[in-house]
């Protein structure tokens, strides 16, 4: 017998990907609730950051991803990053995909590094500190 080992609505058919950016959104629309202003916020998953790209107006990439003049010197991998608002496009978090999986060894820790991740990219949003944005931050 051919055909799916599971039915579509079985969490075994969601690929690694999905449920990363499941978890993304889950923490930036737990955030939403406590921060009504994110709504407006654009939360992305990029696989990997770019090095080498700059931002709009840089000579880098029409995204604005990566690179160094957008913070990324290269050799330390970052985990996600805050990208302001420019013209018509809103603000922006990005979180990357691989560089958080390759640091978490399960899928709690995944869920508990990914919303640091977003609390802290959140905060630099906001200009407060991550404990602020989240009174649990860094306590589980």
């Amino acid at each position: 017998m051919r055909g799916p080992i599971a039915p579509p609505q079985v969490p075994l058919s969601v690929s690694r990907a999905d449920s990363f950016v499941d978890l993304v959104q889950d923490s930036a629309e737990r955030l939403e609730r406590r921060w009504p202003q994110l709504s407006g916020v654009d939360f992305t998953v990029l696989e990997v950051p770019t090095p080498g790209l700059g931002g709009p107006g840089s000579g880098g990439g029409p995204d604005g991803h990566g690179g160094a003049a957008d913070g990324w010197d290269g050799e330390s991998v970052p985990l996600g990053r805050f990208i302001a608002a420019r013209g018509d496009a809103p603000d922006r978090i990005v979180i990357y995909r691989r560089p958080v999986e390759i640091r978490a060894k399960n899928r709690d820790e995944r869920a508990l590094l990914v919303h640091e991740v977003v609390v802290e990219q959140v905060a630099e949003l906001l200009g407060l500190a991550p404990e602020s944005v989240d009174p649990r931050y860094g306590q589980e």
